[in-house]
């Protein structure tokens, strides 16, 4: 996880080592395991991780998992899988939310036994209505001045499980008329008879996030919780808290943790909430958590991206309060940008058609020395098998060509990468009327990577031999939605109009080069003249390729 320049954050966490405020920064990132981690999560993890690196301190992975209806161990796994590949290292340690679900209890008991937390009977509507309107201010329960005993009582009573959900919940008893909505007695405990992927079924009542959380940061001993800037008005009652629980002897620092809030990571073409992530899970739009058109972390880990253009994407993209859509070229050009540094070279032919030379010799077999990244002579060469009968690219034969077309066409000549000029002589037609071959004739005086023949063509194709190449599948993805913004639409459309459905093609009878046989996970490579690519874990068993991105790139600095 690299370091970066500084930035508003690290501003105020140098005021508050200045002034004496922690002497080891403390952070964390507290993701709900409930789904996958996507892209904006990468930069919650990054600033966390990064900070507390950078000032030699500690950062802890936490799961929030203080509502088990969504929450599963798949999704525990998968996020310590996940920070893991990016290299954020929990230094601090790995810690649960439920884990603190004992003190979260009595602290709660505590803040009853104040006077500053009621138990109340009102519905979830009724509760709405009397919390008044962003002018108006809410009203009083009237269960708000119930005595502390009998709030006590029906408290530990729905604790041992006797009342049913949604009858009873436990509020902190603020200030009805805040100009804060969260601040009009916030519920802070409420009964859901719904067994824990933890706790099993010791627990019928459990805190939400806004009372659990500070609690948590203060207890680890976090000194700064830095989260996205939706919780920015959240802020004031996660300082009430911190503020009103008895931490004396459980804090593990003397320093109350501080909240601190940046914008969330948007990206155009995609969407971010874990809700509609879930919903094209669920729909079967995607193919699972790791569809590669999907923007969670184990998607791209699959599509090819690596955990250090992920990190050089969050980074450029930067740290800021205000709000701002990041575009997803920028994504594509850090990957291309390292690939195309490292990515060896090789020919694959993703929709084939045959090239026969009637001057080649039908039995004769030569290989030619092909650089492996012309960007790096240190990667060396390999020997390409070259035959009488190849295949092309079904787009690098026309058999009436628009202007300026500079490959294949009856009585034109191309150069074939690292090989000989041909020239095409005639074309053979299928019953359907479709192309399947193209008849040549080469000029064997030239050929080779670094030709010395002089001549000087226009044109150059890839091919692989067709008595040595291999069969393979090739998932060339574009862009799941056709909008840039799949969340602002028009009224009465909803993102599912706007998906877009060749956002994946499938050549399934590629033909390439016999080296890529033994390709690994770990192989990342450019195939010539169409984009980058990487073997599909999910298909290990046969060749699948997913496209990794194009080699076009079009984003420029000042475009964000």
């Amino acid at each position: 996880m690299s370091e970066t320049s500084n930035n508003f954050l690290m501003d105020i966490i140098d005021e508050d080592i200045s002034k004496g405020y922690c002497s080891t920064v403390h952070t964390r990132f507290p993701p709900e395991p409930n789904g996958y981690l996507h892209i904006g999560s990468a930069k919650a993890i990054w600033i966390n991780s990064s900070i507390a690196k950078k000032y030699n301190g500690l950062f802890n992975l936490r799961y929030d998992d203080t509502n088990p209806v969504h929450e599963d161990m798949e999704y525990v796994e998968s996020i310590l899988e996940d920070l893991k590949w990016l290299g954020a290292e929990p230094t601090g340690g790995i810690f649960y939310g439920s884990d603190y679900f004992d003190k979260c209890y009595e602290f709660a008991v505590q803040l009853i036994k104040d006077g500053k937390a009621y138990v109340d009977e009102l519905s979830q509507e009724e509760m709405r209505e009397y919390r008044g309107t962003l002018t108006e201010p809410g009203k009083n329960s009237p269960f708000r001045d119930r005595p502390i005993e009998e709030s006590l009582d029906l408290f530990e009573r729905m604790k041992n499980g006797e009342f049913p959900n949604g009858t009873l919940t436990l509020r902190a008893k603020i200030d009805m008329a805040s100009p804060n909505m969260n601040m009009r007695d916030p519920a802070i405990y409420r009964i859901l008879h719904t067994d824990h992927h933890r706790q099993g079924d010791k627990w019928c009542i459990y805190p939400l996030y806004d009372y659990a959380h500070p609690i948590q940061d203060a207890l680890e001993g976090i000194t700064h919780s830095m989260c996205s800037i939706e919780f920015e008005n959240h802020r004031p009652l996660y300082e009430w808290v911190v503020n009103n629980i008895a931490l004396d002897g459980e804090a593990k620092h003397r320093e109350f943790p501080k909240q601190r809030e940046f914008a969330r990571l948007n990206v155009t073409y995609t969407v971010m909430s874990k809700r509609y992530l879930r919903e094209l899970v669920e729909t079967g739009i995607v193919d699972g958590w790791d569809d590669p058109r999907m923007p969670t972390l184990c998607a791209l880990r699959r599509r090819g991206y690596t955990p250090e253009s992920i990190i050089k994407f969050v980074e450029t993209a930067g740290v800021a309060k205000a709000y701002s859509i990041v575009d997803i070229e920028l994504l594509e050009h850090c990957i291309r940008e390292e690939l195309n540094e490292t990515a060896a070279r090789r020919m694959a032919v993703i929709d084939p058609i045959k090239l026969t030379i009637t001057n080649y010799p039908e039995d004769k077999v030569e290989y030619f020395d092909v650089p492996n990244n012309p960007k790096n002579p240190e990667a060396g060469t390999r020997k390409v098998a070259f035959s009488r009968e190849l295949y092309i690219e079904r787009d690098d034969f026309m058999v009436t060509p628009p202007p300026k077309y500079h490959r294949l066409t009856v009585g034109k000549e191309v150069r074939l990468m690292g090989a000989y000029i041909v020239k095409c002589e005639d074309y053979v037609l299928d019953e359907d009327g479709n192309v399947k071959e193209v008849i040549c004739t080469a000029d064997l005086e030239t050929g080779g990577v670094n030709p010395a023949d002089g001549r000087k063509i226009k044109g150059t194709i890839h091919w692989v031999s067709a008595a040595h190449c291999i069969d393979a599948e090739i998932r060339n993805y574009s862009r799941l939605f056709t909008i840039k913004n799949p969340l602002e639409l028009p009224e009465g459309k909803t993102f599912g109009d706007y998906l877009d459905k060749e956002s994946v093609k499938i050549f399934n009878n590629a033909k390439l080069e016999e080296s890529l046989a033994g390709s690994t996970l770990n192989d990342r490579y450019q195939f010539v003249r169409d984009g980058y690519y990487i073997r599909d874990s999910r298909n290990m068993d046969r060749l699948v390729f997913n496209n990794i991105v194009s080699l076009k790139d079009s984003w420029k600095p000042d475009q964000n």
